[in-house]
Order: C-alpha cells, then sequence, then structure tokens
C-alpha cells in the first residue's frame, strides 16, 4: 500500500477518514479518448464521491489553441476554480473512474498554477466503489472561494524546448504512449499524425507504472522500472504521450521517487506528429 502524501498520492482510507474535513476538497479529474466513447461527465453525475466537483479537463484549458486540453491561462484557472468552490487552504483529493489516468493531469495542472495541496486518489473511482465506499448524485453546494495563483513554469516545455533537448540529449525524453504507437507499429489516434517517437526518448507506457488492481506502484518497483528502461534519473525528464494527459502520470512517479526536476511536454504527440519539418524515430529505441 502506497504511503499516504497529501502532495502527491493518497489512499481511499485516508480520504474517507478526511472526507469532512472543512478544507477537503474533491475533484473528479475524469477523461477519456474520444474514441472510447464514455462520457466522463455523465459518469460524474451519475455517481460521485461525496462532495466531488467535476473538473473538465478539456473546458479548464487555453481554448485558443487548436491542440487539445492544453494547460489553461492563470485567468481561466482562477475563474474556474472560484466557481468550484475550490481556493487557498484547501488540501485537494483528485481521482477518475479509470483508476489512475486523467486525475494526474488536475494534480499537474493545480503545481503548474502554484499549488501543491493536492493529491490522486490511489486506485481512483474503481477501488472506492470495489471497498464499497459511499457516493452520491447530486451535486455539492458551492461557496465562492478566493485563490492566489503563481504559475510555475518550469514545469511545462513547448514544441521547441523538447527539439532543443532532443537534439542535445541533456534530458530524458518519457513517452507515456503504449508500446505500439512509441514504435509506429500501430497508428495514432488522431487522424493526421505520423507514426513513431521524438528521437532520443525513451518508453515507459503509463500502464506499467500501475499495479495489477490499478494503484500506482511503490517508489521501490518505480525505482527498479525506470532502470530497466535505462532512464538517467540524474537527468531533468520531459514527459510525454499524446495529448499531455498519460505524460502527467510518469510526472507523479518522479515525483514519489523524489525525482524534482521534471516537466511536461503539454503540445506532446498531438503537435509533434502533426509537424513534417521534425524528426520522428521509429522501433524500440
Amino acid at each position: 500500500m502506497a504511503v499516504d502524501d497529501p502532495k502527491t498520492l493518497v489512499s481511499t482510507d485516508w480520504l474517507e477518514a478526511h472526507l469532512k474535513d472543512p478544507d477537503l476538497r474533491v475533484l473528479d479529474g475524469s477523461w477519456f479518448l474520444p474514441a472510447m466513447g464514455i462520457d466522463a461527465k455523465a459518469g460524474y453525475s451519475a455517481a460521485h464521491i461525496p462532495g466531488a466537483r467535476f473538473f473538465d479537463i478539456d473546458d479548464i484549458s487555453d481554448n485558443r489553441s487548436a491542440l487539445p486540453h492544453m494547460a489553461p491561462p492563470v485567468e481561466k484557472f482562477i475563474s474556474r476554480m472560484r466557481a468550484m468552490g475550490v481556493g487557498d487552504g484547501h488540501q485537494v483529493v483528485v481521482y477518475d473512474q479509470h483508476g489512475i489516468f486523467s486525475a494526474p493531469r488536475v494534480w499537474w495542472t493545480f503545481r503548474l498554477m502554484g499549488k501543491t495541496d493536492i493529491a490522486v486518489l490511489d486506485g481512483g473511482m474503481p477501488k472506492w466503489l470495489a471497498e464499497g465506499r459511499p457516493v452520491e448524485d447530486m451535486p455539492p453546494i458551492v461557496r465562492d472561494r478566493h485563490i492566489t495563483v503563481q504559475r510555475n513554469a518550469a514545469l511545462v516545455k513547448d514544441v521547441t524546448q523538447v527539439a532543443h533537448a532532443s537534439k542535445l540529449g541533456d534530458h530524458e525524453i518519457l513517452d507515456a504512449r503504449p508500446a505500439g504507437r512509441f514504435t509506429g507499429a500501430e497508428p495514432e489516434p488522431r487522424p493526421g499524425l505520423r507514426q513513431g517517437h521524438i528521437p532520443g526518448a525513451k518508453n515507459i507506457p503509463w500502464s506499467s507504472l500501475l499495479n495489477g488492481d490499478g494503484t500506482m506502484k511503490s517508489p521501490e518497483d518505480l525505482r527498479a522500472l525506470f532502470a530497466d528502461k535505462g532512464v538517467d534519473l540524474a537527468k531533468p525528464a520531459i514527459c510525454s504521450c499524446g495529448s499531455g494527459v498519460s505524460a502527467t502520470m510518469i510526472a507523479l512517479a518522479l515525483e514519489r521517487i523524489g525525482h524534482r526536476n521534471h516537466s511536461v511536454y503539454d503540445g506532446s504527440w498531438a503537435e509533434w506528429g502533426m509537424y513534417n519539418d521534425l524528426r520522428i524515430a521509429t522501433g524500440e529505441k
């Protein structure tokens, strides 16, 4: 069982014990690939952890960008959080209906905005339901709460920065997509994208970070996984994936093992795979 840490990962036991804390806020950060045909908001409306608000990853984003769910501008994040009653002094716990998949994206977004009192629920909604813990289908009563934001630009990388890192080899570029998409053997779910990966990247499929029951592997097992993949933890890491969601699972795993120098390539393959002038690699290396 994971050691509870209100800044990274907490257990279902921890959350149920703290559900009635006045300064706890629970968020459902569920998001699914469009091809999966699952309505995350409908799932939230049908049953959610008591008091949970729905964090809409597609809505709380930069709608000025043509890329999917890019990190929101500071002003938009502030507006949405105040409307959800989430603000200064709150301990936030975010979960998703998959288990652990999109909740780390919300965790990372809060950290990008300088808010570090946030943890992902280990095992998410599937574990919570399997253990017979309480749920409700009524929206919570929301009271406006002031929120102070200070964006931490070090946590995000753009395409130019990633291209430099790929060329210089001074970062570990870690790609969370499944192996078939990383090697180029399988097509991308988004039409029009090339197949393959950023040159120099290493493949850490998001599912490899989890135990069979959907909880995150222990720090010891995560370290062993990174070592097995040849990741040099002395280097700063850039986490990537298809569109910046599962990349944040690697960021969470790195944070769990004490690796603090990591960032997320927000555009990820949705951006890199779109431009023919950016080099790609195929195969395992």
